[in-house]
């Protein structure tokens, strides 16, 4: 009889443990042991919100090849009102863009010799001059980007990236996420420990995973490693991961 007790009492232990694990897998958090015997639950907590890009930053140049130096320097100066005229056509005065130095450079191109080899060889020169324009105005950066492919189309040898959305409060945005996680890991831990028939105690530790930046639309999963900051759309979603560490009694 004592061995029938004995067994049953162990096979009752197998279940409620693989009943505790299977939970623990479901709402995304774990118990675990201390060295002095105590018990605690690690969950995850997260939060998200839409947000807006306040600031565009877009670059934008000119690249043009001559025989000599001084060739390529000049017809490089000669273009550059082009660029200024379309510029403030879109509303963007000359004055408030950020330049960059003009560089001349050999220009190296890959030809084959008589065997079929290749090499690198010099043909001539490239002038090249990069501007970034700054605007909280993003509708007219966006429409200044559709338009300047007219311009390459009619033969101008302008260089442009697409826009860059940015958020200017970062750091507020993330502090607000951070206490929403917060919340939402206590939840996740409570849910946790009501299946496990334990009270949630005090937080024994707590750290911050990944800070996103996604596009509005995006729907993959967190990661806790790594982050990411989206920069070619306006409409963005901010997104926050914690860990934190209670104690269960």
């Amino acid at each position: 009889m004592e061995n029938r007790n004995g067994w049953a009492l162990v096979l009752m232990g197998v279940l409620l443990a693989a009943g505790m694990s299977a939970a623990a897998f479901i709402l995304g958090g774990k118990f675990k042991t201390l060295g002095d015997n105590r018990q605690s639950i690690v969950v995850k907590g997260l939060a998200e919100k839409p947000v807006q890009a306040d600031l565009a930053e877009w670059s934008l140049g000119l690249r043009v090849e001559g025989a000599q130096f001084a060739e390529a320097l000049e017809k490089m100066r000669k273009l550059r009102p082009v660029l200024n005229e379309f510029l403030a056509t879109q509303g963007f005065p000359a004055s408030g863009l950020e330049e960059g130095p003009e560089e001349v450079v050999p220009n190296m191109v890959e030809e084959a010799n008589a065997r079929g080899d290749f090499r690198m060889v010099q043909r001539g020169y490239v002038a090249s001059q990069q501007l970034l324009l700054r605007s909280q105005d993003l509708a007219r950066v966006t429409q200044a980007h559709k338009a300047i492919i007219q311009l390459a189309a009619e033969g101008h040898p302008v260089t442009y990236d697409a826009p860059r959305y940015l958020i200017s409060d970062l750091e507020s945005i993330k502090m607000s996420l951070i206490g929403a996680a917060t919340r939402n890991a206590r939840q996740r831990a409570e849910e946790f420990a009501q299946v496990g028939n334990v009270q949630v105690g005090t937080m024994r530790s707590a750290s911050q995973g990944a800070f996103y930046i996604l596009p509005a639309s995006a729907n993959s999963d967190a990661s806790d490693y790594g982050g990411v900051y989206d920069k070619s759309t306006i409409a963005k979603k901010a997104r926050v991961v914690v860990t934190i560490d209670y104690g269960i009694e």
